[in-house]
């Protein structure tokens, strides 16, 4: 398997590396939000074409708060969703739906790489959840926000970067992992309830420890 791992920040990448993953593998710095992270990822594609059998995207995320998920739990997506594309309305985000307005917004990862990520992690010992996945382009600013969000989409945390990295992975025919490492309450702004250095750590040790386990199958 030749595997690309993409990241949207330097210190999640180092986090990777610190971790010291035995097997040589190639990285990608996405950059932050959807739209940095389909252009990066779509030319590394281009560039790469016939190099790349699987796609990890790996990083910090916050935690919707009636999730069930706490601080520095690590998670895989089930499924991608573009949670704020649509119409902004006090209670809701209104999906486009009108005749020749609809729009995909709902992306399934790949159950094969999802099982075997379970259980490299439990080999490790690094107990995981999984569910849905919300990206956003606006991080959820108020717990109210983030609550509505959550409930909406049914999602087990909000990230930035998700949903487009699957939307690029499905048009190229490859296969995609999300892990991510809660590193905060979606909604929350006091950064002092922040675990973003221990988030970071845990989410490269848990991206190298998959990383080995399949590289090693």
């Amino acid at each position: 398997m030749r595997l690309l791992l993409t990241a949207a920040t330097d210190f999640e990448l180092r986090a990777f590396a610190a971790a010291g993953s035995g097997r040589p593998v190639r990285t990608l710095l996405t950059g932050i939000g959807p739209a940095e992270t389909a252009f990066t990822l779509t030319n590394a594609l281009h560039r790469h074409a016939g190099s790349v059998s699987a796609v990890i995207n790996f990083g910090i995320a916050g935690a919707f708060p009636d999730s069930g998920a706490r601080l520095l739990d690590i998670c895989l997506a089930e499924e991608e969703v573009l949670g704020d594309l649509g119409i902004c309305l006090p209670e809701r985000i209104e999906r486009f739906a009108e005749q020749g307005l609809a729009v995909r917004d709902h992306f399934v990862l790949d159950a094969g790489l999802l099982s075997a990520a379970a259980q490299a992690l439990t080999q490790a010992g690094l107990h995981c959840r999984s569910g849905v996945f919300v990206t956003v382009s606006s991080s959820s600013g108020t717990t109210a926000r983030a609550r509505q969000i959550g409930r909406q989409r049914q999602g087990l945390c909000e990230n930035m970067e998700g949903a487009a990295a699957a939307r690029v992975c499905e048009a190229f025919g490859l296969p995609c992992l999300e892990l991510r490492c809660v590193s905060n309450m979606a909604g929350e702004r006091d950064k002092r309830r922040w675990r973003l250095r221990e988030a970071c750590l845990r989410a490269g040790q848990a991206a190298a420890a998959v990383t080995d386990f399949l590289l090693a199958a």
